[in-house]
Order: structure tokens, then C-alpha cells, then sequence
């Protein structure tokens, strides 16, 4: 498990730029946090990092944004307003976690056992310093075989951000 502190939302956005230059097809991105954590703009720092050339947004009300246009085609997930895994199986999400692609899904509890095994567990804690000013802790967590990429990619950035 690796614990990150972003200190600004370039630092965040920078995360999933080099999360999303290195992850290999297939990786699963789960995001969890609140509200306004900071999980739809690491979804456009993964996006950036695939060389997405679209603008990314929030899919709160479509579910699913797909994006075909990058280096690996880039699925972004949020699932918030859906009530049941039920619902997400009529629609045939499952369907975007074969397909070979990046997958970041915000919310990905709602999935139950849709949610492949193997995936990247990243948490957003929301934090405030004395003074008020707001960081994020980002936690993150590989459930995955081979975590080789991840390891190398996570202690450059602690590297060359902090």
C-alpha cells in the first residue's frame, strides 16, 4: 500500500497523468472518496496520460464517457447515481472491463461483484492543515498479479513531486 500526499490539484492530476502512461491495457482503476476528493480529476490525469485529445468530464448522468481516440481506449465510470448492481448489468457494464481498455470507475462499490479481482484500489481523503487549506491523502492499494509497473511508476512520482 502506498499513502501520497497531493498538495494541489496539479499534483493529482500529475499522479494519474503517469498512472495512465504506464498502466498496461486492461488495468482497472477503482476511485473511492467523497464528493469533490479529487476522483474526476485523476480520471483526466489517467485520460491525459493515455493521450486522450478529448476533454474529459464527469459522466454523472451518462454512467459511462468512453473515450477510443488515445494510446488504449479510456473508459471513465461514475456510477453514483445507480441504485443496484442490477441496473449496471442491464446496460452492460461488465462488457467495458473485457474490452482491453483503461477502466476508472468512481463509486466502484455499487459494483459489487461486477468489480474485476484484479484492480487498483485508490482512495481520496480530503485533509485540512491548521491554518484551513485543503490537501488531499491518497491512498492507494494493488489488487492486482504484477505490480511491478505500478511500484516504478508511484516512487518516481514521490521523487519528482515531493
Amino acid at each position: 500500500m502506498w499513502k501520497i500526499t497531493s498538495h494541489a490539484p496539479v499534483e493529482t492530476l500529475e499522479l494519474g497523468r503517469i498512472l495512465g502512461a504506464s498502466a498496461p491495457a486492461g488495468t482497472v482503476f477503482a476511485l473511492r472518496g467523497d464528493l469533490g476528493a479529487g476522483k474526476t480529476l485523476f480520471a483526466k490525469g489517467l485520460a491525459m496520460g493515455l493521450e486522450i485529445p478529448d476533454y474529459v468530464s464527469s459522466p454523472t448522468f451518462t454512467i459511462v464517457n468512453e473515450y477510443l481516440e488515445g494510446e488504449i481506449p479510456f473508459y471513465h465510470m461514475d456510477i453514483y447515481r445507480v441504485n443496484h448492481e442490477e441496473e449496471l448489468l442491464e446496460i452492460g457494464v461488465e462488457e467495458y472491463f473485457q474490452e482491453g481498455g483503461i477502466v476508472a470507475v468512481e463509486w466502484p462499490d455499487i459494483l459489487g461483484g461486477i468489480l474485476p479481482k484484479e484492480h487498483i484500489n485508490i482512495n481520496f481523503a480530503k485533509e485540512y492543515d491548521e491554518e484551513g487549506n485543503e490537501w488531499r491523502e491518497i491512498t492507494i492499494d494493488a489488487a492486482i498479479d504484477d505490480s511491478s509497473w505500478l511500484e516504478e511508476v508511484l516512487y518516481t512520482y514521490a521523487h519528482t513531486i515531493h
